[in-house]
């Protein structure tokens, strides 16, 4: 999934035309988001990890030159300019897990103009879906604290590829694991499975099919109980887990797939207390988001854990961001878009964030990069001429980066529902110089000199 061509035509014949203009000058492009979908206080990056493994890769293979030859729309002189193509630009970014707001670019590309931007649409293809659900599952995370969460997504994920980047970029917000194990591979996320309504009906008992998985999985097993009946299920497990613990075989939950999780909950919870399993938790699954998650938890359904999935690997109320990768300096000289409602910010930026006396975010800065703000810069240098600059800190240290950025959120931002915007500012450097290419720019189309 990393070829050359997984990209949109129009990068392909812009760069037929700067090969035939003589335009390779350096450029740099910036990713950001215009503006919070309406259910959103914040969003959280995520996916440098897989644009810097595309950047280094970036290459075109004999076979797919040979195809673009077919098509009859490019020079033979351009198309043998593609053969030694590589990535050799610079690349600024916040790390993975850090919250950002709307117009703060998330990173930025610079590099001689063929290369920059020829990655537009896969990088934006990368960061948009791994934000979209890290910003999804992190409010999922907030929903409920403390409580095992595992990704149960792929089934109806968007192919394969979005299931294993959602896997990642969940764990990566807070969850606990995932059910994809691909991703366990890749990733070395733990992983988090139960059992299906087609193991217990494929059993002519229940009871049966309980004491059979459990014996098949003896360290620590999750049974599911609302195939039939699910108290009676659950009264099932009781009489089962003393002759299992006496062969040294442990229960470690049952599982809740239907109905009112809440109620059956509280049931079950009755049910396996009064039976001496005060140790057996439950855990809850079926089309839930951050929402169900936490009415169930703030009406004292005592439950351990949840599965969550189609939702938040889809980001079901919100399932695109209107994010942008946009030229913002060309040899040399800082470039401005001024569409109707898609107006851009120009030159290279830096977002400052500063923090109140208690440690929370208390508002952003949006300047130039070379600017000495007072707030902490957020975009750091990740690669320098092609190659990696600083070491990646790993998924792991990337959750950790992400988890303390939850908790310096105001409070006001941490609930689900629509709340005062977080103060983003911009710095009067950058409003002057935005004056100042309005001013250039719109002499050279008076001029027809653009």
């Amino acid at each position: 999934m990393r070829g050359a061509l997984l990209t949109d035509l129009y990068q392909l014949t812009m760069l037929q035309a700067y090969h035939d203009g003589g335009m390779n000058a350096p450029a740099s492009f910036e990713f950001f988001v215009r503006k919070l979908p309406a259910q959103r206080n914040f969003l959280m990056a995520a996916g440098l990890e897989e644009v810097l493994a595309y950047l280094q890769g970036l290459r075109f293979e004999e076979r797919e030159i040979r195809w673009l030859a077919a098509t009859g729309r490019f020079g033979t002189a351009f198309l043998r300019s593609l053969e030694d193509l590589r990535f050799t630009g610079d690349v600024w970014a916040m790390p993975e897990g850090t919250v950002f707001f709307a117009d703060e670019p998330i990173l930025r590309v610079t590099a001689p103009i063929r290369e920059a931007q020829l990655v537009e649409s896969r990088i934006i293809n990368l960061l948009h879906y791994e934000t979209l659900v890290a910003s999804k599952a992190a409010r999922c995370v907030l929903a409920a604290p403390g409580k095992v969460l595992v990704d149960f997504g792929l089934r109806r994920a968007h192919a394969s590829e979005a299931a294993l980047l959602s896997a990642r970029a969940s764990y990566l917000a807070g969850f606990s694991g995932t059910a994809t194990v691909q991703a366990g591979m890749e990733h070395g996320i733990p992983v988090y499975g139960t059992m299906a309504h087609s193991y217990v009906q494929a059993h002519d008992d229940e009871a049966q099919a309980f004491e059979h998985f459990a014996r098949s999985q003896p360290g620590g097993t999750t049974l599911l109980i609302d195939t039939y009946d699910t108290e009676a299920a659950a009264r099932k497990v009781v009489a089962l887990a003393a002759r299992l613990a006496a062969d040294g075989i442990r229960i470690k939950a049952v599982r809740i797939d239907s109905g009112d999780l809440g109620e059956h909950a509280r049931r079950v919870r009755g049910i396996l207390d009064a039976g001496g399993l005060e140790d057996v938790g439950i855990f809850a699954s079926g089309g839930l988001d951050e929402h169900q998650v936490r009415d169930l938890l703030r009406s004292g359904a005592p439950i351990e854990g949840f599965g969550i999935g189609t939702r938040m690997n889809t980001s079901a109320d919100a399932p695109y961001l209107d994010c942008a990768y946009k030229l913002v300096e060309y040899a040399g000289l800082p470039r401005r878009k001024r569409s109707e409602g898609k107006a851009t910010w120009p030159g290279c930026k830096q977002v400052f964030r500063h923090f109140g006396a208690d440690g929370a975010m208390a508002g952003d800065t949006l300047g130039l990069h070379d600017e000495r703000g007072a707030g902490k810069p957020l975009l750091e240098f990740v690669v320098a001429g092609g190659r990696r600059g600083i070491a990646s800190p790993g998924l792991d240290g990337s959750r950790e980066h992400a988890r303390w950025q939850l908790a310096a959120l105001p409070a006001r931002l941490r609930e689900l529902e629509a709340a005062e915007p977080f103060a983003v500012a911009v710095s009067p450097a950058l409003a002057t110089l935005a004056r100042q290419v309005d001013a250039r720019t719109g002499a050279a189309v008076r001029t027809g000199h653009a």
